[in-house]
């Protein structure tokens, strides 16, 4: 295979991880593998993104979400390498995993050792050895490259047509970290193993939940009333297997001629956590009488 060179147009064409120079550096970082480093640099990326979307605790410290999953599918690697790498970063302080409990994915603090005293006094000559703090979107430029001729900032005009590529990028990252999140809370691998028939129901709940989730819009219509889609939002991802099952009852058991599917199913969604305890104490009563228990 042959690639073509770089010519002046085509310099500013890739996307970039950050991967702070200090890590291969300094003496203090030598023990640490490579891809550990390079997976700092994969949550490091993801800092921006939380940010944007308010994934920040009551202590204003911006955290990620990052699966084992996410970590195999980034750096080709086995579960038990992936676990290794995290807990390598971990041991070096360089992140901190938090387990919230009832089912919540895991969230990722990436440390931030840009004011670690060995660099926060350095001069000039050594700047190229100091990260930026996680949350911006581009290095200093003394930490961009050695070239006279650096023009990465003109990936900030409104004018590069690259932005828009960065921007699609983003959105499927987002997507794509949602996708894990709610798949993970509601065991979408052991719910299609429990239904095999009801597969493209599942995915079809799964994408429109996604669909939400990720929306640009104020406001999504659910059973007719206009609701924020922050609440909506947040709703979709307190639910589990359980009230996911609970959609697949309604939707077997509702005789009636829905003429709008999608609004049918975002409602029963949003509604679920409020209403399956009714529908399925309805369904023992039912059976109680019927004499079938």
């Amino acid at each position: 295979m042959t690639f073509d060179y770089f010519y002046e147009q085509q310099s500013e064409s890739y996307s970039f991880y950050r991967i702070p120079k200090v890590l291969f550096t300094e003496e203090m970082f030598e023990t640490l593998s490579a891809e550990a480093k390079i997976l700092y640099g994969l949550l490091l990326d993801r800092i921006s993104l939380s940010r944007d979307h308010g994934w920040i605790d009551t202590g204003g410290r911006v955290y990620v979400y990052f699966k084992i999953k996410a970590v195999k599918n980034a750096l080709h690697c086995g579960n038990s390498k992936a676990c290794r790498l995290l807990q390598e970063l971990e041991d070096f302080g360089l992140i901190e995993r938090r387990k919230r409990g009832q089912g919540n994915p895991v969230i990722i603090y990436v440390k931030d050792f840009s004011r670690f005293p060995n660099w926060e006094n350095k001069n000039s000559q050594n700047e190229n050895s100091r990260i930026p703090k996680p949350g911006k979107q581009e290095f200093p430029k003394s930490e961009s490259n050695n070239t006279k001729n650096n023009k990465t900032e003109k990936s900030k005009t409104k004018t590069n047509p690259i932005l828009s590529e960065a921007d699609e990028d983003k959105d499927v990252d987002e997507r794509k970290i949602y996708r894990e999140i709610l798949s993970e809370n509601l065991e979408t691998e052991i719910l299609m193993e429990r239904h095999p028939y009801e597969k493209e129901t599942i995915e079809a709940i799964l994408d429109l939940m996604l669909d939400v989730i990720c929306s640009k819009r104020k406001y999504i219509r659910i059973a007719g009333d206009d609701k924020p889609t922050q609440v909506v939002k947040s709703q979709f991802l307190k639910l589990d297997s359980m009230h996911v099952e609970y959609v697949l009852d309604c939707m077997k058991n509702n005789a009636a001629d829905v003429r709008n599917i999608k609004q049918y199913m975002l409602a029963t969604i949003y509604n679920a956590p409020i209403t399956i305890n009714s529908f399925y104490q309805q369904k023992v009563n039912h059976d109680m009488a019927s004499g079938k228990i």
